[in-house]
C-alpha cells in the first residue's frame, strides 16, 4: 500500500511569481510519486495555473492553514503516514494534535528568519516551554542553513540536536541565463564620468518581498547619500510586491529617485532577467538562506548583501559579492560608490559553486532521503 504524505506549506501560489520554492515543490512532488508515495499539498492560498497541474492541491483560501488542515482531515476522514511542513513554526501544539490524531512521522522544514535583535525575552521563554512540551512530537527538524539549525536549538532547546539537520536550498541552474562578458560591466571599458548613457549605466537588481524587514528603505537612503554624478551612473530595478510598497514608493519620491529606481512588480521570468544586471542588492535584516542569492549567482551576477542569517554561508566578501552589516547605510552607499568609480569590482565567475553544491536536484535528493529512510 502506498504511503500518503501531507505537505503543509504556509505559502501562496500565484502565476506572477514562480521562484525557487515553486520549482522545488513541483520537482519534489514528481520524485515522491516516482518512489510510490501519494503526496497531498496544503497551501495558504492558491491561484491555479499549469505549472502546478500535476500536484494534488488544497487551498486554505487565506484562512489559518493549520486549522484548515485539521478541519479537512476531520471532515474528510483523512489520514497520513507522513506530514511535512514548510514555513510553519518549528515546534508548536499543532504537531501534538496531528501526532495524536493520526500518528504520522512529522518533518518540519524551518525557513523562518529570526529578528535582527533577537526575540523579546517573553517569546524566548515561551519558545523554551514549547520545546519542552512539543518538541517530542516532531520527528525531524530541518534547517535550511547552519544559521537556522543553530537558532532552532537556541530557541527550543539543545536537547533537540539529535533530530535536527541542515538541508540547503537549491535551484534548477539549467533555467537561468548566465551573464557573459558581453552583458557584464567592464570596469576598464569606461572612465568614470565620461559617456554615461543609459546603455553604460551600472544596473542593480533587487528581488524581494516588499516588507520592512527586507531593508529596501536603507537602499533608498544609501542612494540619497550619493553625489549626483555617482547617482546618475546607476539604475536600480526592484522586482517584487508586498505591504511596504507604498512606503518605499513615497521614499523614492521624497529622495528624488524616480529616474534611478524602478518598481517592476512580480515577474515569473526572473531566471531570464538576472543576467542583464551587474549586481543583486539585498539589504535585508532577516534571512535564513536566500534563494534570490542562489539565483543571482547562478546567473553569474555577484551579490551585495548583509551579514545576517545564512548569507555569509554563501557570500564570500570580495569573491562572489560584498557583505555589510544590516542597517549600515553609509557602508552600503560606499560599496555602490566604489563600484561606480571602479575602485571595487567582482570580475571572476561566481556560478560554479551553485552548480556544484546548491542545485535543485541535490535539494530534492536530500529531502527524499528523509522519507525513504522511514
Amino acid at each position: 500500500m502506498k504511503k500518503t504524505i501531507a505537505l503543509i506549506c504556509e505559502y501562496t501560489i500565484f502565476p506572477e511569481r514562480i521562484g525557487g520554492m515553486d520549482y522545488f515543490f513541483v520537482a519534489y512532488d514528481a520524485a515522491l510519486k516516482e518512489k510510490g508515495y501519494q503526496p497531498n499539498w496544503f497551501f495558504k492560498d492558491v491561484t491555479t495555473f499549469d505549472f502546478y497541474k500535476e500536484l494534488i492541491i488544497n487551498s486554505a483560501n487565506n484562512r489559518d492553514l493549520e486549522s484548515y488542515f485539521l478541519n479537512e482531515c476531520l471532515v474528510k476522514n483523512l489520514k497520513f503516514d507522513i506530514v511535512i511542513t514548510h514555513f510553519l513554526q518549528p515546534v508548536s501544539p499543532f504537531f501534538k494534535v496531528i501526532k495524536n490524531q493520526m500518528n504520522p512521522y512529522i518533518i518540519n522544514v524551518d525557513h523562518n528568519p529570526r529578528p535582527l535583535e533577537g526575540f523579546p525575552i517573553k517569546k524566548r521563554l515561551k519558545n523554551k516551554v514549547k520545546g519542552l512540551l512539543y518538541g517530542k512530537y516532531v520527528d525531524k527538524l530541518i534547517g535550511v542553513s547552519a544559521y537556522t539549525k543553530k537558532h532552532i536549538l537556541n530557541d527550543f532547546g539543545a536537547y533537540l540536536n539529535h533530530k535536527t539537520a541542515v538541508i540547503y536550498n537549491g535551484i534548477d541552474t539549467s533555467v537561468y541565463i548566465k551573464r557573459t562578458n558581453n552583458t557584464s560591466y567592464n570596469s576598464n571599458s569606461l572612465s568614470f564620468g565620461e559617456g554615461w548613457g543609459e546603455e553604460n549605466k551600472i544596473k542593480f537588481i533587487v528581488v524581494s518581498h516588499l516588507r520592512e524587514s527586507k531593508g529596501i528603505q536603507d537602499l533608498l537612503k544609501a542612494l540619497y547619500l550619493l553625489e549626483g554624478t555617482i547617482l546618475n551612473s546607476i539604475m536600480v530595478d526592484i522586482f517584487g510586491d508586498g505591504p511596504y510598497k507604498n512606503e518605499l514608493m513615497q521614499l523614492q519620491k521624497d529622495y528624488g529617485l524616480e529616474n534611478i529606481v524602478n518598481f517592476k512588480g512580480n515577474s515569473p521570468k526572473l531566471n531570464e532577467l538576472f543576467y542583464q544586471y551587474h549586481y543583486l542588492l539585498q539589504p535585508t535584516y532577516m534571512e535564513c538562506f536566500s534563494l534570490s542569492i542562489l539565483e543571482s549567482l547562478a546567473c553569474n551576477v555577484p551579490v551585495i548583501t548583509t551579514t545576517v542569517g545564512g548569507n555569509p554561508e554563501i557570500i564570500i566578501d570580495g569573491v562572489n559579492g560584498y557583505l555589510f552589516k544590516p542597517k549600515d547605510i553609509k557602508a552600503l552607499a560606499q560599496i555602490i560608490q566604489k563600484i561606480v568609480t571602479n575602485e571595487m569590482a567582482i570580475s571572476n565567475e561566481v556560478y560554479s559553486n551553485i552548480e556544484k553544491n546548491f542545485t535543485l536536484k541535490l535539494m530534492v535528493q536530500n529531502h527524499l532521503k528523509l522519507v525513504t529512510c522511514i
